[in-house]
């Protein structure tokens, strides 16, 4: 018996775009062929040199990571000091993404697989970080001007809106807060002011 109601409409799924949707399966690959580097090198000398391999992976990335960690906070906490001081923070001369590459580099020598430790060894060299830095600092640039110029008032334009122009030229980010002034004076019962 119909009761003459459509049937219920489904929201489509998103579409995956094209490198995204062989993702699964180059991330399949690449643990496939980690795995078969490994049988190739525990069969040309023997296991216990891998099982080092692994072991000074992990033991290198963790101290790469917990290096990056420290300097992150020791910037973090002079920043924080020169502001309270009132002097402007300095820039940084590694353009302020070192320090991420620095662990994700750290994260891939503790992965296993000896694939992950030449990428992670790689990222660990000055310039590739400086030139990832940059290739990467200009992709997000271009991808917020991209966003800001098609959705007006979206998330690109209040980064647009948010950034103040000094008179040296340097751009910095900023909030714009507004102090309202309240709508009626404050009663002794609003639950807000202290007893």
């Amino acid at each position: 018996m119909t009761t003459g109601a459509p049937p219920p409409i489904r929201p489509a799924r998103p579409r995956r775009s094209g490198p995204l949707k062989f993702l699964p399966l180059g991330i399949a690959a690449w643990l496939v062929l980690e795995i078969w580097l490994l049988t190739v090198v525990a069969g040309a000398t023997s296991g216990l040199v891998v099982l080092l391999l692994l072991v000074g992976g992990l033991v290198l990335g963790s101290a790469v990571i917990k290096r990056a960690g420290r300097r992150a906070f020791r910037k973090l906490s002079e920043a924080v000091q020169q502001q309270q001081g009132g002097i402007p923070p300095e820039p940084t001369a590694d353009g302020g993404g070192g320090g991420a590459l620095t662990m994700l580099g750290g994260l891939l020598i503790i992965l296993p697989g000896l694939i992950s430790d030449a990428l992670g060894l790689i990222l660990l060299v000055p310039p590739v970080q400086k030139a990832l830095g940059r290739y990467t600092e200009r992709a997000i640039d271009r991808k917020m001007r991209k966003l800001g110029e098609t959705t007006p008032g979206g998330l690109g334009d209040a980064f647009q809106r948010a950034r103040m122009h000094r008179p040296d030229g340097k751009v910095v980010q900023g909030e714009v807060i507004r102090d309202e002034p309240p709508a009626r004076d404050p009663r002794p019962d609003d639950p807000q002011l202290p007893h």
